[in-house]
């Protein structure tokens, strides 16, 4: 008879070891491609199951500044790291007043800009417009805005972002095509369909609007996998990347960090885009500090990026 006075571990509680004793995967910064900056967690929506939970009133991460991002643009031109990307999430970036102004100094240092949007008002505004056709112009295919579209269908993807978004949506997505510049989605895998499904839905609404994107191409047409922190899920252990055939490197914490401004502190150095607010995920201060191995502590390390296989960068 099992003894009920012994309690099971909890899942997800020791950088160390899993629940069963097992080593616990750690993936090291082996090949640094792409630093995110968290422009702020206001939003102009609330969406459903957002993971940041993004909204007109979260600040709980404030705003970035230009100076934040100069200063760790700085810091990564003594570093021997080969950054391709220079990335901006929320919230939504356009509602943070410095956005066009920090991505124009990335785009200026070299590199590729990614932009994750809504596509709505904040991103309509005439002075943002005015703004991202400027850095088009000067910069052409290097900025890419990736447009939060949750599904192919307006009835869904209204269903977690309200009524009347997909249309507002759409009209961003075509001053966008409109004007010259590259897009890419971000989808969300909620519904009951596979993954070849939805890409034929969305290769048939992108034909319909004449949107140069592929559906069929993940890094482009990028679908989610729910992250419901509720849900049981494997612990990944040392052992697990011979088991699934995958690789430390093919986790985005091998590639990538974010930067946040938790309300209140200093900018800090976050391992993962999916935690900003789990402090053992928080790395510090600088990028060079950040650069350490990083234990798959979290439901999330285990659902999206090893079993799930997804990524945020391009």
């Amino acid at each position: 008879m099992k003894d009920s006075s012994i309690a099971t571990p909890a899942k997800f509680t020791d950088p160390f070891v899993t629940a069963k004793g097992e080593t616990r995967a750690r993936v090291a910064l082996s090949d640094p491609q792409t630093i995110w900056f968290n422009t702020g967690t206001l939003c102009n929506i609330t969406c459903v199951n957002c993971y940041i939970e993004s909204s007109p009133t979260n600040d709980a991460l404030a705003y970035l500044s230009v100076e934040d991002v100069l200063s760790y643009l700085d810091e990564m031109a003594n570093l021997d790291w080969a950054v391709r990307e220079i990335a901006f999430t929320g919230g939504e970036p356009f509602m943070n007043p410095q956005m066009i102004e920090m991505a124009r100094v990335s785009l200026e240092r070299g590199y590729e800009v990614l932009v994750l949007t809504n596509a709505m008002a904040p991103m309509m505004r005439p002075a943002v417009q005015a703004g991202l056709l400027h850095l088009r112009e000067k910069f052409g295919d290097r900025l890419t805005l990736r447009v939060s579209l949750d599904h192919h269908s307006g009835e869904n993807h209204d269903a977690m972002r309200g009524k009347g978004s997909f249309v507002r949506t759409l009209l961003g997505m075509d001053w966008l095509r409109d004007n010259g510049f590259n897009m890419a989605v971000a989808a969300r895998s909620l519904w009951d369909e596979t993954d070849a499904d939805a890409r034929t839905g969305f290769a048939a609404l992108f034909q319909d609007r004449n949107y140069k994107i592929d559906a069929q191409d993940p890094t482009t047409t990028v679908i989610f996998p729910e992250m419901d922190e509720t849900v049981d899920v494997p612990e990944i252990t040392t052992e697990c990347w011979g088991i699934l055939h995958k690789s430390p490197r093919d986790v985005m914490c091998s590639s990538s960090r974010m930067v946040v401004k938790r309300k209140g502190e200093a900018p800090s150095v976050v391992a993962c885009t999916l935690l900003p607010y789990d402090r053992q995920f928080d790395l510090g201060p600088t990028l060079e500090g950040a650069a350490g191995e990083v234990a798959l502590n979290h439901p999330h390390c285990a659902k999206f990026c090893v079993l799930g296989g997804a990524s945020c960068s391009a």
